[in-house]
C-alpha cells in the first residue's frame, strides 16, 4: 500500500467517526497523529547520532510519552505486543486525560518559554490549541496502526509525505470560510518563489502565513535536490545549518492555521520554524527598525477584512481595508535591497481614494515596483472569484517603470480546471528579460502617476478597440434595436402558434 494509499484509507477511517465532521476536522486529527510519529523517528535517529559520535541525547518526551510506548508498542519479535497495546475506551481516556495535558504543558514550561527555538516550545506550541476529536477509541487504533507502518528517517518516505500532506491542507482549505487561511494554489506559490529567487542566508518572512505553504517551498528551493536540478552549488554547513532554523520566519493569527502551518513546516524538513501566533497588523509599523527587516518576504494575506481604528493607528496612511493595511507592513519589514513579491486583489491596483492612492505613490516613489503580474479570474476558486495580481518590488530606490505579464489560460479556470505551473511559465521565462509581447507590456512610472490607476490594460488588446463618433453609435444602438424588437415578434408569433 503506498502512502497516498494509506492516507486515504485513514480519512474513509476518520468519516466514520463521530467526533468527526469535514475535512478540517480529519486534517487535524490526521496531522496530529502523524507529527506524534514523525517525532518519534526523529528522536530515534538523533539517539542514534548521539551514540555513534559518543555523544548524550537527551530525548523531548520521557519514555511514557513516546510513540513507541503508548500507541503501538512492539514484543521482542517487533510485532505489536497484545499485552501492552490500548484500544477502545482504555486508549481514548489515555490519550485524552494524559496524553494531550501532557503535552500542552510544554507551553507553561518557564525553561522551554525562556528558548522559544526549542522543540519543547514547538511541540507546546502546537498541542496548545489541539485537541482529540476522535470519539472512538477502536477508529483511533486503526489510525494508530496505519501510520506505524510510516518510515520518517527515509528520505524518499519524508518528500512523498510532503506531497500527500499538501494535499490534505488543499483538502482542508475546502472546507467552508477557512479556505483562504490554508491554501494558496502551488503554482501561484512557486511561480512566486523562483521569480525572487531567495538566497540560502535569507531571512523569509510571511506575515499572514496560513499553513506556511510560502515559507515550506522557499525552504524546498533551497534543499541540495533543487539547487543540484538548477545548477548551483551545495549549501555550506552554515547555510545549512540556517536554512533549518533561521531562516523562515511568520505570524498567523488563527489557532488552527497556525497549528497547521507548524506542522506542515517541521514535516517538511524546518527542524525550528520560528512561527508565531498573532494579528500581524497589532504592530505599530513606526517601531520597525532594519535590524527587524527580512531579506525576502512572500504572501497572500486576507483581503476583503476591515479593521478597527484602534488598528488603522498602527499606521501612517490610515485605511480600514487589511490588503491596504498588509501592504504597508511588509514595505515598512522589507529589509534595504530585499524583494518582496505579494498577491493583492485587483481592487488595490485600480482604486484611487486617497488612501489607496498614497499608499501607491509611497511605493512607486520609495520602491522599485518592476513587476505586475496579473492572474487571470478564477485562480482561487472556489474560496474566492475576485481577480488578483502579484506584486514584485524591491526595496532599492523609486520605480522607473513598471512591467506587467498577463496570465491568460485558453480555458476559464475553475475549481476541476485549475491554474498549472504551464500557465506560468512563460511569465517565468520572460521575467529577467522583461521583453514585451501579446502579453506583456511597460509602462512608465510618469504615466502610472498621473492617476495612480496600477490595474493592468494590456495595449495589444487596446489596439483592437474601435472608436466611433457618437451619431455612428446611436445609429448601431438603433439598427440592434430592430433586430431585437424583429425577434421578439417572432418568439410571441410562435407562442400564439401553439
Amino acid at each position: 500500500m503506498s502512502l497516498q494509499q494509506k492516507i486515504d484509507r485513514i480519512t474513509d477511517i476518520l468519516r466514520r467517526d463521530d467526533g468527526i465532521s469535514g475535512a478540517m476536522h480529519y486534517t487535524e486529527q490526521t496531522s496530529w497523529v502523524l507529527f506524534l510519529k514523525f517525532l518519534d523517528d526523529y528522536e530515534s535517529e538523533k539517539e542514534d547520532e548521539a551514540i555513534l559520535s559518543g555523544k548524550d541525547y537527551q530525548p523531548v518526551l520521557d519514555e511514557e510519552h513516546r510513540w513507541s510506548n503508548w500507541a503501538c508498542p512492539k514484543d521482542e519479535d517487533g510485532k505489536l505486543d497484545i499485552n501492552k497495546v490500548r484500544t477502545g475506551d482504555d486508549l481514548t481516556e489515555y490519550v485524552n486525560t494524559e496524553l494531550f495535558p501532557y503535552l500542552k504543558s510544554f507551553a507553561n514550561a518557564a525553561a522551554v518559554a525562556a528558548n522559544p527555538k526549542t522543540f519543547s516550545y514547538k511541540i507546546g506550541a502546537i498541542f496548545q490549541f489541539l485537541d482529540n476529536k476522535i470519539a472512538s477509541g477502536h477508529t483511533l487504533r486503526e489510525v494508530l496502526d496505519l501510520i506505524d507502518t510510516l518510515n520518517f528517517q527515509s528520505s524518499d518516505e519524508m518528500f512523498e509525505l510532503s506531497l500527500v500532506y499538501e494535499g490534505l491542507l488543499q483538502n482542508m482549505g475546502d472546507a467552508g470560510g477557512y479556505a483562504g487561511e490554508f491554501y494558496t494554489p502551488r503554482p501561484v506559490v512557486r511561480a512566486m518563489v523562483k521569480a525572487v529567487d531567495p538566497q540560502p542566508l535569507d531571512k523569509v518572512y510571511d506575515a499572514a502565513a496560513g499553513s506556511c505553504g510560502f515559507l515550506v517551498d522557499a525552504f524546498e528551493y533551497n534543499l541540495p535536490k533543487s539547487r543540484k536540478e538548477r545548477g548551483v552549488r551545495e549549501l555550506t554547513s552554515e547555510e545549512y545549518d540556517f536554512q533549518r532554523l533561521d531562516a523562515y520566519w511568520g505570524f498567523e493569527k488563527t489557532s488552527l492555521a497556525y497549528v497547521m502551518g507548524m506542522m506542515n513546516m517541521i514535516l517538511h524538513g524546518i527542524e525550528s520554524p520560528n512561527l508565531y501566533r498573532g494579528n500581524t497588523l497589532t504592530q505599530n509599523i513606526r517601531d520597525i527598525q532594519e535590524k527587524d527587516r527580512y531579506n525576502i518576504i512572500l504572501a497572500n494575506p486576507p483581503f476583503g477584512g476591515k479593521e478597527k481604528p484602534q488598528i488603522q493607528q498602527n499606521f501612517p496612511i490610515q485605511a480600514n481595508a487589511t490588503e491596504l493595511l498588509f501592504l504597508q507592513h511588509f514595505m515598512k519589514t522589507l529589509k534595504s535591497g530585499g524583494k518582496a513579491a505579494i498577491v493583492i486583489p485587483e481592487g488595490v491596483l485600480f482604486q484611487t481614494n486617497s488612501a489607496f492612492k498614497q499608499v501607491k505613490q509611497e511605493l512607486l516613489e520609495n520602491f522599485n515596483l518592476h513587476t505586475i503580474l496579473s492572474l487571470p479570474a478564477g485562480v482561487f476558486l472556489p474560496y474566492s472569484g475576485v481577480k488578483t495580481n502579484v506584486l514584485f518590488f524591491e526595496r532599492s530606490g523609486g520605480t522607473s517603470d513598471v512591467w506587467y505579464y498577463e496570465c491568460e489560460p485558453e480555458q476559464k479556470l475553475t475549481k476541476n480546471k485549475p491554474i498549472t505551473d504551464n500557465h506560468l511559465n512563460e511569465f517565468l521565462e520572460l521575467y529577467g528579460s522583461r521583453k514585451t509581447t501579446e502579453r506583456s507590456w511597460t509602462v512608465s512610472t510618469s504615466k502610472l502617476a498621473e492617476d495612480y490607476d496600477l490595474s493592468a490594460k494590456n495595449p495589444a488588446k487596446q489596439k483592437d478597440a474601435e472608436y466611433l463618433a457618437p451619431k455612428d453609435i446611436l445609429k448601431k444602438i438603433r439598427t440592434k434595436e430592430k433586430l431585437v424588437s424583429a425577434l421578439l415578434d417572432e418568439i410571441e408569433y410562435l407562442l400564439v402558434e401553439k
